[in-house]
């Protein structure tokens, strides 16, 4: 569930970026006593996101017309399968119809994307697929919902969440022991550090400098099958960049803790969804 404090702006924007001259077409065309029914369909095999999203902009519209969430949050449907389904004023179903699907075939592509990566997992793995925080400006709140809801898991919300230090961390500051012994100084109790390196030898730095989380940028296969050696006990392992959907067993076979990957949500393709009216 989304929380309407954060969704209702990001509705109101959508919806003023659409409408702020009307609908030309729909006023002039459709009687305002005309009623209609218009089923959201899938096209192809997806995974089912954005009910809640879909409901609250036709409402927003107009909080007469009457939604029903035909296919659960998370559920495989395929081609043909009703998702949601909108009655009522034929002009306010049209005035909304394109924001909404907008909204709900971007987040159902991320879900779908999401679980075909999960499933990538092989049985046995306790390996965790996360996203990051490359995520669409202003929408990171249902692209990240989207992700839950096809089995993954979620980084860092945002820079105050938790502690990552990174490659440019490190440069600024003068190495990896500096850079982990002053966020040891300011960080809560609660948060674990990360730190991200890219070689062997740095990762032998971040573990002697008390690093409890390492994220392996763009190591090799054989690299990080070492990596995961040396630091097995000590602190947990995350690998990111270049992740393919391809490569996510073979990670998780090699004992990888965390796949963080940022096509989840900056490469996920729309799911195809159509809104189709019932013949009057």
């Amino acid at each position: 569930m989304i929380p309407h404090v954060m969704l209702a702006p990001i509705i109101h924007r959508a919806l003023a970026e659409d409408l702020e001259g009307g609908d030309l077409t729909t006023e002039a065309t459709i009687d305002g006593t005309t009623l209609a029914v218009a089923h959201a369909r899938a096209r192809n095999e997806v995974v089912a996101c954005g009910g809640d999203v879909f409901r609250a902009v036709f409402q927003a519209i107009d909080p007469s017309l009457y939604v029903t969430l035909d296919a659960p949050e998370g559920k495989r449907v395929v081609r043909g399968d009703t998702l949601w389904t909108v009655k009522g004023s034929a002009r306010s179903i049209l005035m909304g119809e394109r924001t909404a699907l907008n909204f709900v075939q971007r987040m159902t592509g991320i879900a779908t994307l999401s679980r075909h990566y999960v499933e990538a997992i092989p049985a046995g793995c306790r390996t965790r697929v996360t996203d990051t925080r490359k995520t669409t400006p202003g929408l990171r709140v249902l692209e990240r919902y989207a992700v839950r809801t096809g089995g993954a898991h979620n980084h860092r919300d945002t820079l105050g969440s938790a502690i990552l230090i990174k490659d440019n961390h490190i440069i600024a500051c003068g190495g990896i022991r500096t850079a982990v012994e002053r966020a040891r100084r300011r960080a809560p109790h609660t948060s674990r550090i990360e730190v991200e390196v890219e070689s062997l030898a740095a990762l032998d730095e971040a573990l002697d400098a008390g690093a409890e989380i390492v994220l392996l940028d763009n190591f090799s296969p054989a690299d990080i099958e070492e990596a995961v050696r040396i630091a097995k006990s000590r602190a947990l392992i995350e690998v990111s960049g270049g992740v393919t959907l391809e490569r996510i067993a073979t990670l998780a076979r090699a004992g990888v803790d965390i796949i963080s990957v940022g096509a989840l949500t900056h490469s996920a393709p729309a799911a195809d969804i159509g809104l189709d009216f019932e013949p009057s």
